[in-house]
């Protein structure tokens, strides 16, 4: 089994790199993540256009030219040890094309994100780096629990995850090794079809998604059974599905784990029989904890749920 490169281990006075490689954010947002960095022993180095603004039917973090700049000042700059997004929203799909890793494949950084970073995240993977599915440096509006971003400074340090899971009714047992691949649904969807999609031969393909209607949901899961990505894949993974359903659509937050998109996305996989887990803590919800998209995971689903990485 082919295992994808983990970036070296950081060190205390090491530099992250903040980015927005999508929606814009203000510096009052973002004011606790870069404090929580400086607190764990690491510099922060904002990048030039991390508050920058450009609005054309969205509000992004700076126009295509001021975000790819960034993006790849902090995937090629030697200096810098790892790259955390500010945010996702909308964005990243318009960089893709132009990223260069002329200096990222001679000293790999781990790239820390989850939402629309699903879709660097893809990228770095087709090039043979895995990344972390994990919470961005900006916090939502539902919070984050300390537990989430202590992970990813676990994993950035060397030390990779296992989680056990609680028994889900919609849960399929059984035992599977393989590549973890994934991050949040839409843009998985979005990829379908690209170069830049994720190959889901014999691999675990995690999904997370927010503010769908169910319609929506429905359509990106046919979607995959259309593309065929249901008879590749030999585990599954489904973390939080927030705020789904039009009958939500004016409300806060719903709950993390939907029981009708769950129930939704059970009855499409039905007659696959590879092993599935619901209600992995991954994803817009509280408690987000981080997953290395590219890492080689042991999963057994049983009377509980264990998912362990192993060391690259």
């Amino acid at each position: 089994m082919k295992k994808n490169t983990f970036p070296k281990s950081l060190k205390k006075g090491d530099k992250i790199a903040v980015i927005s490689p999508a929606g814009s954010v203000e510096s009052s947002q973002l004011e606790k993540g870069i404090e929580m960095i400086k607190a764990r022993g690491f510099e922060p180095v904002l990048g030039k256009h991390l508050y920058s603004k450009f609005s054309n039917g969205y509000n992004y973090a700076g126009t295509e030219a001021e975000r790819i700049q960034d993006i790849n000042w902090a995937l090629n700059d030697s200096e810098i040890a790892a790259v955390w997004a500010s945010r996702g929203g909308y964005g990243c799909q318009h960089l893709v094309q132009h990223l260069s890793l002329k200096g990222f494949t001679k000293d790999p950084k781990w790239y820390i994100g989850y939402s629309d970073n699903t879709v660097i995240q893809s990228y770095l993977l087709k090039k043979g780096f895995a990344s972390i599915h994990g919470q961005t440096i900006k916090t939502s509006s539902f919070g984050v629990i300390e537990e989430g971003y202590d992970g990813i400074f676990d994993i950035i340090k060397g030390k990779v995850p296992t989680y056990n899971l609680l028994l889900h009714q919609f849960n399929k047992k059984g035992s599977v090794k393989g590549e973890l691949v994934g991050g949040n649904l839409a843009l998985i969807y979005a990829l379908l079809g690209t170069q830049y999609s994720f190959d889901f031969k014999e691999k675990i393909l995690f999904i997370e998604d927010i503010g769908e209607n169910f319609y929506a949901l429905d359509r990106m899961i046919m979607s995959l059974e259309l593309a065929g990505v249901f008879h590749k894949i030999s585990g599954l993974i489904i973390g939080g599905m927030t705020n789904m359903g039009d009958e939500k659509e004016n409300k806060e937050y719903g709950e993390s784990f939907d029981e009708f998109a769950y129930q939704l996305i059970s009855e499409r996989i039905s007659r696959y029989m590879f092993p599935t887990a619901f209600g992995f803590p991954n994803g817009h919800i509280k408690d987000n904890r981080p997953l290395i998209i590219g890492g080689i995971i042991k999963m057994k689903v049983g009377t509980n749920v264990k998912i362990e990485f192993l060391k690259s």
